[in-house]
């Protein structure tokens, strides 16, 4: 079959004489069909990403298998209008894994683009994503997950529904924190040694903060653990775990929480703490407090959407800015455990 590329070629039009020609000779002039659109959706399922109704549409059954991978895990926790994804796939005669993609923010559309034939538009007002895809992308479905899928649901929940925050998320008792801080600060190991001291695990790296909510409540991915191989260094438990290559970011290891036993994966917590990781200091362990104007620039940076979506996304970060905001410097991650141990149960 041919690509989708290969189909958008628009033919030669007919010239007027060409036209006279052929109807002086009772022969109609044979028009090329032009490429209208994607193959049809014959395939839905209903899922819940964070939680959250989404209706998947699609022309492949191994792209409903790879969603319900991506996204089974979840069970419904909101009672929201569905998000709508639509996902074409076009056969390709290539099987080579696409380029990484670009991302772009054009007004009210998220635009993701491989190449011609693996490109992905999401429009925020009304909840909807639309991608293509070809039959060479299905055949890589780690690039396919990561590329696609994560963005396919992504621009419409942090729009309209929770903000992303770069920090991962940890509780006791329902007294959640949020550790946050740049790419390799260290969230994922100490919200991962938090968990297996007995904390409540709420996610690893990225937490969500509901808009639609009067208080500092965030949700996170609590059945995954995504850690640097480095950590292996720091838990043998992970020692030899298959890692995942990345089409963005580096390399990880991937772990479903459900592997531990003994770890509590709690899907919700109420914010009461802030705290920024610092390690830069050698040889300097202390819990101080630290300014709200930076985290309110760090949590405002990767926001977008429309002029109004953006306003209730500032009001939601000023809610939870109401929290108590420290910076916890430290080299040990059982020191750390122990600090952030005492600041929730003894408030100090």
């Amino acid at each position: 079959m041919t690509s989708a590329t290969t189909q958008i070629q628009m033919p030669r039009p007919m010239t007027v004489q060409e036209i006279e020609a052929a109807c002086r000779e009772f022969e109609p002039p044979r028009c090329e069909e032009y490429y209208n659109d994607a193959p049809a959706l014959t395939l839905e399922t209903m899922l819940f990403p964070l939680g959250f109704p989404m209706r998947v549409r699609t022309n492949s059954a191994e792209v409903l298998h790879l969603c319900k991978m991506k996204w089974g895990v979840f069970e419904q926790e909101f009672d929201a209008d569905p998000l709508e994804t639509h996902i074409h796939v076009v056969e390709t005669q290539s099987r080579e894994c696409p380029p990484a993609p670009e991302f772009r923010v054009v007004e009210n559309m998220l635009l993701v683009t491989a190449d011609a034939d693996n490109f992905c538009v999401a429009q925020f007002p009304r909840g909807k994503t639309r991608m293509v895809v070809s039959s060479a992308t299905i055949a890589h479905p780690t690039y396919f997950s990561q590329t696609f899928l994560e963005a396919a649901p992504a621009a419409q929940i942090w729009t309209r529904l929770a903000i992303p925050i770069h920090a991962a998320c940890v509780a006791i008792d329902g007294r959640g924190v949020l550790l946050c801080g740049d790419s390799g600060a260290g969230k994922t190991s100490l919200s991962y040694a938090c968990a297996r001291a007995g904390w409540q695990f709420i996610s690893d790296d990225t937490s969500y903060l509901l808009q639609n909510d009067d208080g500092r409540q965030v949700l996170g991915d609590c059945h995954h653990v995504r850690f640097r191989p480095s950590a292996a260094e720091l838990f043998p438990e992970i020692s030899g775990a298959e890692i995942t290559p990345r089409a963005l970011g580096k390399p990880s290891i991937e772990v479903p929480t459900s592997t531990w036993s003994t770890i509590n994966a709690t899907r919700f917590a109420q914010v009461d703490f802030i705290v920024f990781l610092n390690r830069r200091q050698p040889d300097v362990e202390d819990l101080v407090p630290y300014r709200r104007d930076v985290v309110r620039r760090y949590m405002r940076q990767n926001l977008f959407g429309t002029s109004q979506t953006r306003l209730r996304q500032y009001a939601a970060i000023e809610r939870l800015l109401k929290a108590e905001v420290l910076e916890l410097r430290y080299q040990s991650l059982d020191w750390a455990v122990g600090r952030l141990e005492r600041l929730v149960r003894e408030g100090h």
